[in-house]
């Protein structure tokens, strides 16, 4: 069974294994900056899952910034029939690449 962690940033929760990369809502920090993330809900390092409550006491996720972007636009069109009213809106999330160095939980640490 893999090792993984749930931890919750910007109003997400995320589950990640160590060396992945994942897309975040955007941090501040230049890129090679390490985070850490310390709302982890679950972690899993070999054995059972331990379940927070509600986050793991002692559990962190240190991730390194890989670099920020922006998602795919979408496009947002409104209109009323037989009104004459249309509106065309676009938008673009940011979002900032981290890479997963470690989970640690406690006392043990994955990398």
């Amino acid at each position: 069974m893999a090792d993984y962690a749930i931890f919750q940033t910007g109003g997400n929760q995320v589950k990640v294994t160590a060396g992945e990369t994942v897309k975040l809502e955007k941090i501040q920090g230049e890129p090679g900056t390490e985070v850490v993330f310390d709302q982890v809900l679950v972690v899993s390092t070999g054995g059972e899952p331990r379940i927070g409550q509600p986050t793991v006491e002692g559990a962190r996720v240190t991730g390194q910034i890989v670099g920020h972007d922006r998602g795919k636009k979408i496009r947002i069109y409104k209109f009323k029939r037989k009104k004459g009213y249309n509106k065309t809106q676009g938008h673009r999330q940011s979002y900032t690449a981290v890479l997963i160095k470690s989970i640690a939980q406690g006392l043990q640490t994955v990398s």
